[in-house]
């Protein structure tokens, strides 16, 4: 049996010029997607690199902060030890003389007999104070701080109130005074601490001054 081929059914009209022009434009295209795949290349190459580097950065940076976590915690610790320190010497230079100031001002105190505690009737610690000087008109209670904050004036004001409760409950009726002692006084807690009624005893070389303005009236409890 005699078989025939089919030969492709081509477009008719098409030349080869136009052929080849196709072809032509097929290499440029794929010359145009290789070059556009080597520049993704390039750019992948390039973020990964720029990425070692954030990641070789983000280390460094992570260890500049340990180190300066480190040197933080170094300070602190130093500083806590300056401040003890002061506060030392604060307690030192206030508790033996202090008696003294308060004369000048007229109170006749005798030597202080330092730190007072109060309590409930159960044992239960209520306040305590610094020091305590007493006659047999007056009671002044001190705090002792090396850098008095607002916190500190808020919360003796609240000591001074448990003292004055608790010496109602022994009829004791002396008039209650209270001042706040404190190597670094700043402008803002000082004033607090005066407009509060309360003894401003500030270092003054090596002994303790206490300020008084003009009109200043303590606070009585």
């Amino acid at each position: 049996m005699e078989t025939t081929q089919t030969l492709p059914d081509y477009p008719r009209g098409i030349t080869f010029e136009q052929v080849w022009a196709g072809i032509q434009e097929l290499r440029e295209s794929q010359k145009e997607t290789d070059r556009q795949m080597k520049e993704t290349d390039r750019i992948i190459k390039e973020v990964g690199e720029k990425q070692k580097e954030t990641d070789r950065q983000m280390k460094e940076t992570a260890q500049q902060m340990k180190e300066t976590d480190r040197q933080m915690k170094e300070t602190d610790k130093k500083m806590g030890n300056l401040y003890n320190r002061f506060g030392e010497m604060a307690e030192h230079l206030v508790k033996p003389n202090i008696h003294e100031r308060f004369n000048e001002l007229g109170y006749h105190f005798g030597l202080s007999s330092g730190s007072h505690k109060v309590r409930e009737e159960n044992g239960v610690l209520l306040a305590e104070f610094d020091t305590l000087l007493e006659n047999k008109d007056y009671i002044m209670a001190i705090e002792i701080k090396t850098k008095p904050d607002l916190e500190d004036v808020e919360d003796h004001l609240k000591r001074l109130q448990i003292l004055r409760n608790a010496r109602d409950r022994i009829n004791d009726h002396r008039k209650i005074h209270g001042g706040i002692a404190g190597a670094i006084f700043g402008s803002d807690v000082k004033n607090k601490t005066i407009k509060s009624g309360l003894f401003v005893i500030e270092q003054s070389g090596d002994t303790m001054k206490i300020t008084v303005p003009q009109g200043f009236v303590p606070k009585e409890w």
